[in-house]
């Protein structure tokens, strides 16, 4: 029973992962997205940074808006800082962008001395 649902269960994500390939395939030859390769150049210049994962999705603006594609991607720089940013994919713009400090930034502010008294108080 366990290796039906591991063959089946891997079968259906597989499907899922072709279906994904295939629409952003599509969008790619229709002109509705920029080739990665192109996304990634613009993206090294204004944030510079290993790219550690890139997805390519479907999403809405707000309700009313038609969906547009958006690549999502995540990049380490140095020091550790992990950024996640969103791109639109039609035109290569930087629609959203966080950043979380790496652990080399949260050990400096770890050995700062804090303000106020650090032992227990009236």
């Amino acid at each position: 029973m366990c290796i039906l649902l591991l063959t089946f269960g891997s079968g259906a994500g597989m499907a899922d992962s072709e279906r994904d390939h295939d629409r952003a395939r599509q969008a790619l030859e229709a002109g509705e997205v920029l080739p990665l390769r192109t996304i990634l150049e613009r993206v090294e210049r204004q944030h510079p940074g290993q790219v550690i994962d890139v997805e390519l999705e479907r999403e809405h603006e707000d309700k009313g808006s038609p969906e547009r594609w958006v690549y999502k991607i995540k990049l380490l720089r140095s020091g550790g800082a992990l950024a996640k940013l969103k791109v639109d994919a039609r035109t290569g713009a930087i629609i959203g962008k966080r950043e979380r400090s790496g652990p080399e930034h949260e050990r400096e502010q770890l050995d700062q001395p804090r303000s106020g008294s650090v032992g227990g108080g009236s």
